[in-house]
């Protein structure tokens, strides 16, 4: 009997991706509140978080405990992925998700994680080697995030879908492009179906995966039990839950504005202060500060300001000018 999202305790069915450098705790947290079905951790190296190189367990805090956080992970060895599964799973981590999607050249050339992420896709017996230690070293759900395939003449994403079900794996995220597309062109919703159709476990759809439109075409074109965001979110970590209020008849978010709106952005800023220190969280954050002035239609000249000083309280003390009476911006 083919399995469903409910049966993980995965609800409504609109999932944060993960995103290396932004989908950190403080913004994981941050989409939670208005509502996700899953939130997934950056992207986590396993051998350097079994042998607890400087930076990695500071950089993840990983939300251990959460109901609805999975913790990613990526690697080259098996001994290490299972290594690394124990851990979090020892310290309350409730899902496992295995990275085989990664396109960026360092994780896939061999640098700090092996040749790892979409570079298996590649070598399927290899792959399943590292989804069987996975999942015989945990108790926990594992699911799997990957790719169409490594391009177009190699798009053997369904394949290794069946065999991921076969060990274990009870979820399966498929971004619509191949490695070798890296994010060019446009996310191919429809080569997903071919996965669907060959495994019996939930399938996922990513990429591109903006609005409710998006989320209700990706469903439509693959036939996918849910979708997962990325760049939608990024200035507005609402957006997950009106794609599941529109799609899956969740509640409506109550979307800030005005007021409301510069209070959240000046509560994740202070929030991502304390999760990294003052000084790296400045720096941390202005991407996102940028993605909310973008929503603002903050004046260039603020805009700069704020994205350039190295004080914290400067900041602070900008962001009402910035948020609640933007001025257009001009070249």
């Amino acid at each position: 009997m083919a399995q469903t999202l409910s049966d993980l305790g995965l609800n409504p069915p609109v999932f944060l991706a993960p995103l290396a450098g932004i989908t950190d705790l403080p913004f994981r947290n941050l989409v939670s509140r208005f509502g996700a079905g899953l939130v997934v951790s950056e992207m986590v190296a396993s051998q350097e978080m079994v042998q607890a190189k400087p930076g990695v367990r500071e950089r993840a805090e990983l939300g251990y405990g959460t109901q609805n956080t999975a913790v990613q992970l990526a690697g080259r060895e098996a001994h290490w992925m299972a290594e690394a599964a124990r851990m979090v799973e020892a310290n309350g981590a409730r899902i496992i998700d295995i990275n085989m999607g990664c396109p960026a050249k360092k994780v896939t050339s061999g640098s700090g994680t092996g040749a790892s992420g979409s570079a298996l896709m590649k070598d399927l017996d290899h792959a399943l080697s590292l989804i069987e230690a996975v999942v015989g070293a945990v108790d926990l759900p594992v699911t799997l995030k990957t790719r169409l395939g490594w391009d177009d003449n190699m798009l053997n994403a369904p394949e290794l879908a069946r065999r991921a079900e076969a060990a274990g794996v009870r979820m399966i995220t498929i971004h619509g492009r191949t490695r070798c597309q890296f994010y060019k062109g446009h996310a191919n919703w429809s080569a997903i179906r071919a996965v669907k159709d060959a495994v019996g476990v939930p399938v996922v759809a990513n990429g591109d995966i903006i609005d409710v439109s998006d989320a209700r075409t990706a469903l439509s074109q693959s036939g996918a039990d849910g979708v997962m965001v990325g760049r939608g979110a990024q200035g507005r970590p609402w957006t997950l839950a009106r794609i599941a209020c529109e799609l899956f008849g969740g509640p409506a978010p109550e979307v800030p504005r005005d007021h409301a709106f510069c209070d959240m952005v000046s509560e994740h800023y202070e929030e991502m202060l304390r999760f990294y220190g003052c000084d790296l969280g400045v720096r941390v954050a202005r991407k996102h500060l940028g993605w909310y002035m973008d929503e603002a239609s903050t004046g260039a000249g603020l805009r700069k300001r704020i994205l350039t000083t190295r004080c914290a309280k400067e900041v602070m003390t900008l962001l009402p000018e910035a948020l609640l009476a933007p001025q257009r911006a001009v070249a």
